[in-house]
């Protein structure tokens, strides 16, 4: 039935589910752009379209009543922004006890324009030493859902200039306010 309704849904809307390539059993998947409340809603229809239990990491404002229980039910997690200390451990921790889980983390924090992404998505990644997945919702041509599969190095530049070069086409359901795709980590010196 839910899955009857996520149809529905992205064809009310006019959307297209793209698989790239082979979704992992685990990994963290980056959500991109992430412009309005809508990309979420599309995101998940998606998800559920293709079979892809997803986990998701939202602000703790969503997870209060009376939409809280909902909120869980559809695989959020909730995050304390200002007090995030642990949480990349803790994630990763999550990873390591399970055989599948899909942890979607809105990289860009914000619906907002920002400079910066989050890098909790990457450290995350790193840590329990699974793929990124490119999952995505582009406005302007109406299509959504998983690009390409990353294993990350290390290197952040050289991982990052991966994922910029599969997001620099694409923006969001409001244009104008996807930033631009970079960590704060890619100003800082590499150790030699």
């Amino acid at each position: 039935m839910r899955t009857a309704l996520a149809r529905l849904v992205l064809r009310c809307m006019r959307w297209t589910t793209v698989v790239q390539q082979p979704i992992p059993d685990r990994c963290v998947m980056i959500a991109g752009p992430h412009t309005t409340n809508w990309d979420f809603v599309v995101m998940v229809a998606m998800a559920r379209v293709k079979g892809v239990s997803i986990r998701w990491l939202g602000k703790d404002a969503l997870f209060r009543p009376p939409l809280g229980r909902l909120m869980r039910g559809m695989g959020g997690v909730p995050v304390q922004r200002d007090s995030a200390s642990g949480m990349v451990t803790a994630l990763a921790g999550e990873f390591a006890g399970r055989d599948e889980l899909h942890l979607v983390v809105p990289a860009e924090g914000t619906r907002s324009r920002t400079e910066y992404w989050k890098s909790g998505f990457y450290r995350i990644a790193l840590a329990a030493d699974v793929p990124v997945l490119c999952a995505f919702v582009d406005g302007p041509r109406r299509t959504g859902g998983f690009g390409p599969v990353i294993h990350l190095t290390g290197d952040v530049r050289a991982d990052m200039d991966q994922v910029r070069a599969f997001y620099e086409p694409m923006d969001g359901l409001r244009p104008g306010r996807f930033g631009p795709v970079r960590l704060r980590d890619e100003d800082l010196p590499i150790d030699g």
